[in-house]
């Protein structure tokens, strides 16, 4: 397969952000791929129909893979349900019905664990999928996303369309997004555990009770698996891309304490949501179907992404 993509045209929506970044060096670099274009803002805003039919016109893609989104952590998404709604949903749908029409060879969705039920069995396993509603606070978001899996597999039961969708859990790693306003919460609690010990703060305040749990996947690991998945797997079952391991996330506070020296005191505001209670995936799946496994250790991962933020912030002044 790695051969029949060698000189396939591969395009990748959300190229520019943080796991496009990684995949595109994936493809271009180490995979060899030799037609491998980036559809992103400004060039192509895919909420627009006018501006798909245009990507898809200068690109002429074989394949795509789709990762662009609109994005964020608990607060973005209680403030804007139906923009985190409407924009995900109508770029996904009508980005894959285009593709329908354009006859191309694949689509990969990459879906959210914001899809699964807020009490979902632990681990995730893909069948759990459609056994609740998810989570309040980011259930637009999900469903928007999971409405991908839906449009997938209906194409590919009248169509025979070759559409498969995975479901990443949160990643991490350098070129995260470190704005309080979008960002998740490692790059989230490493900005505020930097940023207070320059400015010789004794406190930091964080979100929640810290009871709940959350798994998290390196970015070059879930690069990996989007590549392999893009190479090896044509099913129309959902697969979940993780890593396996489940840590609370009074845990991950202390941990990142740790890594970036703060020494000053944790206020846990308990009036603010602590979101979906526990997030652990069954990643057998991914395994079986194309080989993947994670591989970076999660400390060494934070550790790096430490670094990336630290510099970051030297390179700005």
């Amino acid at each position: 397969m790695r051969n029949f993509l060698m000189n396939k045209r591969i395009t990748v929506t959300g190229g520019k952000g943080f796991l496009g970044t990684h995949l595109i060096k994936k493809f271009q670099e180490e995979r060899k791929y030799k037609n491998v274009f980036i559809a992103d803002l400004p060039e192509y805003d895919l909420r627009n129909t006018k501006n798909t039919k245009k990507m898809f016109d200068d690109q002429n893609p074989d394949i795509i893979i789709h990762l662009a989104a609109v994005v964020g952590g608990i607060g973005a998404n209680k403030e804007s349900p139906a923009k985190f709604f409407y924009e995900n949903a109508i770029m996904g749908i009508q980005l894959m019905h285009e593709a329908y029409l354009r006859k191309i060879e694949k689509f990969v969705a990459i879906g959210t664990i914001c899809a699964y039920p807020k009490y979902s069995p632990i681990p995730f396993k893909e069948e759990n999928l459609w056994e609740g509603y998810p989570e309040e606070t980011n259930a637009p978001y999900g469903l928007a996303k999971k409405m991908l899996l839906v449009q997938a597999q209906a194409y590919r039961q009248q169509y025979g369309f070759n559409a498969i969708y995975l479901l990443p859990v949160n990643l991490y790693g350098p070129g995260d997004k470190f704005d309080p306003k979008i960002s998740h919460v490692i790059p989230a609690l490493i900005k505020k555990f930097v940023d207070a010990i320059e400015k010789n703060d004794n406190h930091i305040v964080v979100w929640g009770t810290g009871n709940a749990s959350r798994e998290f996947l390196y970015v070059e690991d879930a690069a990996e698996a989007i590549t392999l998945a893009t190479e090896k797997y044509n099913k129309p079952n959902p697969i979940n891309i993780g890593s396996g391991m489940e840590i609370k996330i009074k845990e991950l506070v202390e941990l990142i304490a740790r890594l970036t020296g703060f020494k000053g005191k944790v206020v846990w505001d308990s009036s603010k949501p602590d979101g979906q209670p526990r997030r652990r995936l069954d990643t057998s799946k991914a395994e079986k179907e194309f080989g993947f496994r994670a591989k970076t250790d999660f400390e060494k991962g934070l550790q790096r992404t430490i670094e990336y933020y630290k510099k970051l912030r030297r390179s700005k002044g």
